[in-house]
């Protein structure tokens, strides 16, 4: 049994943010999203994804060796930077199971929500705690339907 397949059932949740590099397009993003989501559902990760042109806010959650390898991955990523890792715990359950990728930007429908949850005017997730973080994304995704 391999070591990954052997702490296969330890799920972990990671929640990072990282500043978008300026010169990621729209186009850039979409295949950031595209990549995500297949790469996640071939191992096995689920999350929630909130950008806007700035920021990157993000959870994801599997088995704990894969999301220390997409961490890495992540780290190495030269579409952004600065990540900082927000949370990091072992879960029993997943909050994202639905999704290998669920998406939010701000959107003038969902600018309250931001703002409930911004301690500026302008969205900034490095200012959000873990809890404020996870109940930004809960929202978010529970408006999207």
């Amino acid at each position: 049994m391999t070591q990954s397949t052997a702490d296969a059932h330890i799920l972990v949740s990671m929640t990072y943010a990282s500043r978008a590099n300026p010169d990621v397009s729209a186009k850039d993003f979409n295949e950031i999203l595209k990549q995500a989501q297949e790469n996640n559902t071939a191992n096995g990760i689920t999350g929630m994804l909130i950008f806007n042109k700035n920021y990157f806010l993000q959870t994801i959650e599997g088995p704990r060796a894969q999301i220390n390898r997409l961490l890495y991955s992540l780290l190495a990523d030269q579409r952004h930077r600065d990540l900082q890792v927000i949370d990091t715990h072992e879960i029993t359950s997943r909050k994202w199971a639905k999704w290998s990728m669920n998406y939010a930007s701000p959107t003038q429908d969902n600018a309250a929500i931001y703002l409930k949850y911004s301690t500026t005017v302008d969205f900034n997730p490095y200012l959000l705690n873990a809890g404020s973080s996870s109940d930004l994304m809960r929202e978010l995704s529970s408006q999207k339907g």
